[in-house]
């Protein structure tokens, strides 16, 4: 999908406004004799920008605009590096509230809802934005934060909560709670708009059942304003993005070509109005596509599939590259074994070779070391590794409000 006019010179401006600064991204543009985008093809020669740009020019060298104008910070939630702190104008704000009313609308959620906001509030930019974005709707908002899970259902039971939003895993911890306590009856929500990580198939199945909802993927990082530049729709075919907003191209991860509709790649970012800190070509290292065609609900703003994982997601073990979601595709295969797992590595000094412990969780009515010896089958078919596996009941490991590590690799420690 190529840039249309009215993008082209929001990114020629972008720019020049940059180039008159100087911020990061103002100098060196200007060391490289950059000072405006006239093409396509001149702007797939732009280098790309990345989250070690922003780490280097911590923790403001990206601001774009003068102090006075930056109304709000907001910073990454990896937990690797120095963190990533973005600077917010008043606009940027605003706009980003507008898109997120956009998702709800997308969604379903009318003036008449009650959200029920559980993601973290602070420097992260998932509460607020999950406020900022039903305020601008109209909604009456319920802003209850991560933790405290009795409380999160005694105020969704007598609130009457009709919208929930999360991450995966902790929709997945109130879902179980609802289910244990048997509370679905007393509960009200009818829709889930869920983001932050990448979530199996199985898990959204029983989120949706034990809730009776219907869910929204919704798409966002902190880089780029946070949450709300895109979310799915009722025909569940992928996540409409705001273009008006944010141009979105794929890349091969590996040349850093870009690639045409359809094709499976890296997701790269340009804000084409930010103004606080614009970002041109910021590589996201999520995975996904562009799905050619109009969507069958009619909306004309392109989609993007939902994400499939991320390029440094990828882990190696006896030489075999590996990411979570193929384990995930693998223990959709096995009955009663629902969506959660972990995997632990490290490496046995003395035999000089690596160990993978692969950690499921079962249903009680499977016998859970037949399940294990399928799934350890599995693993060696289908990636060519003979893991450790453990297999433990339902609810075993542990639940997270936030996102949850799935592979821990203690090689690296």
């Amino acid at each position: 999908m190529k840039l249309n006019d009215t993008q082209l010179s929001q990114v020629d401006a972008q720019i020049k406004r940059l180039v008159k600064t100087d911020s990061y991204y103002g100098k060196k543009y200007r060391e490289l004799g950059i000072t405006e985008v006239a093409s396509q093809e001149a702007f797939e020669e732009l280098p790309f920008s990345s989250k070690d740009d922003l780490r280097n020019a911590y923790p403001l060298g990206i601001q774009a605009v003068p102090d006075e104008e930056v109304v709000r910070i907001h910073s990454s939630s990896g937990t690797t590096g120095k963190p990533v702190i973005i600077p917010y104008t008043a606009k940027d704000v605003d706009d980003w509230a507008i898109m997120f009313a956009r998702c709800y609308e997308t969604a379903g959620v009318t003036k008449k809802d009650r959200v029920h906001i559980t993601p973290g509030y602070g420097l992260w930019t998932a509460g607020i934005g999950f406020q900022a974005g039903a305020e601008k709707l109209g909604a009456m908002v319920i802003p209850m934060g991560p933790g405290n899970t009795d409380k999160q259902l005694q105020m969704m039971i007598d609130l009457e909560s009709t919208v929930l939003t999360a991450t995966s895993s902790y929709a997945l911890l109130l879902a179980e709670e609802i289910d244990k306590r048997g509370l679905k009856d007393k509960i009200h929500l009818k829709k889930g708009v869920f983001g932050s990580e990448r979530w199996s198939e199985k898990k959204r199945k029983y989120i949706k059942e034990k809730l009776g909802i219907e869910l929204y993927d919704i798409y966002g990082l902190t880089e780029i304003y946070g949450p709300g530049i895109g979310i799915s729709c009722d025909a569940q075919n992928g996540m409409h993005y705001w273009d008006d907003y944010v141009y979105i191209e794929i890349i091969d991860p590996k040349t850093g070509k870009t690639l045409p509709d359809g094709e499976e790649g890296e997701i790269v970012i340009t804000t084409l109005v930010k103004e606080g800190a614009p970002l041109i070509r910021f590589r996201t290292h999520d995975i996904s596509r562009i799905i050619p065609g109009e969507c069958p609900c009619g909306r004309k703003h392109p989609r993007l599939d939902i994400i499939k994982g991320r390029s440094d997601d990828m882990f190696k073990v006896h030489g075999v590259n590996m990411f979570p979601s193929q384990v995930e595709e693998l223990l959709a295969l096995v009955d009663g074994v629902p969506s959660e797992y972990t995997i632990n590595i490290a490496h046995d000094e003395p035999a000089n070779k690596d160990i993978m412990l692969v950690t499921v969780e079962a249903e009680g009515r499977v016998d859970f070391e037949q399940t294990g010896r399928q799934i350890r089958d599995l693993f060696k078919s289908r990636i060519g590794v003979t893991p450790k596996i453990t297999v433990v009941p339902v609810g075993t490991l542990p639940r997270s409000e936030k996102k949850t590590q799935r592979v821990i690799d203690h090689r690296e420690q």
